[in-house]
C-alpha cells in the first residue's frame, strides 16, 4: 500500500505535469507536432491559478477552524451560565417564602415567643434551613445596615425621608432584604433614604 502523499509532493508532481517534465498519469499523449509547444507556454498561468485556488481553500478552512472555536467557545460560556443562572427564576420565586418567614419572626411579640416558643423555634429552623439551601446554590443575602449609603447597583429606594443627623445618601431603613445569585442581582434590597442634605 503506497503512503499518501504530502500537499507539497502533490503541488510539485502538478508542476512536473505542467512544465512537461512527467507525463500525467492514465493520459493518451497524442503526438501531435503543431500543439507539442502549447502546455509549456501555458504552464506559468496554470500553476498560479492552481496555487491561488489552494491559498482561497487553505483561507476558507483556516476560517471554518476559527469559526468551529468561537463556536465551541460559546457553547462553553452558554452551558456555564446555565449551570450557574439557570435556576434564577426558582431562586426569584422563593424569595417570598423568605419574605413570609422573616414577617412571621419579626412579628412574634415577647409574649408570643414565651406562649409559642416551639413554634417560633421551628420557623426560626426553617428559616435557618432556607439560608442554608440559598448559600448552597450561590444565592446570598443583601442586607443593608440602617446608616449605610444607598448603592444603586444593590439597593431600591422605596421612599426618602428628611431625617435629623444623617446625611443625604444614607439608609435609615430596612424594608426588605435583596438577594444575590453569584454576581447577579436577583433583587434588590428595598430602604427607605434620607434626604437630609449633606451638611
Amino acid at each position: 500500500m503506497s503512503k499518501p502523499k504530502t500537499d507539497e509532493e502533490f503541488m510539485e508532481e502538478i508542476a512536473a505535469e505542467l512544465r512537461g517534465d512527467v507525463e500525467p498519469e492514465d493520459a493518451v499523449v497524442e503526438a501531435r507536432e503543431d500543439d507539442a509547444s502549447e502546455p509549456l507556454a501555458e504552464a506559468p498561468g496554470d500553476l498560479e491559478a492552481i496555487l491561488a485556488e489552494r491559498d482561497k481553500y487553505r483561507d476558507k478552512f483556516v476560517r471554518a477552524l476559527a469559526d468551529a472555536e468561537n463556536t465551541r467557545k460559546r457553547a462553553d460560556r452558554d452551558r456555564r451560565e446555565a449551570e450557574q443562572y439557570g435556576g434564577s427564576r426558582l431562586a426569584r420565586d422563593m424569595l417570598p417564602v423568605y419574605d413570609a418567614l422573616q414577617r412571621a419572626l419579626d412579628m412574634a411579640s415577647e409574649a408570643d415567643k414565651e406562649a409559642s416558643a416551639a413554634l417560633l423555634e421551628g420557623v426560626e429552623l426553617t428559616m435557618r434551613e432556607l439560608l442554608n439551601v440559598f448559600k448552597k446554590h450561590g444565592i446570598e443575602p443583601v442586607a443593608p445596615e440602617v446608616g449605610e449609603k444607598f448603592d444603586p447597583q444593590r439597593h431600591q429606594a422605596m421612599f426618602e425621608a428628611p431625617v435629623p443627623g444623617t446625611q443625604a445618601g444614607d439608609i435609615i431603613q430596612v424594608a426588605a432584604t435583596g438577594f444575590l445569585l453569584h454576581d447577579r442581582l436577583l433583587r434588590p434590597a428595598q430602604v427607605g433614604v434620607s434626604s437630609t442634605p449633606a451638611s
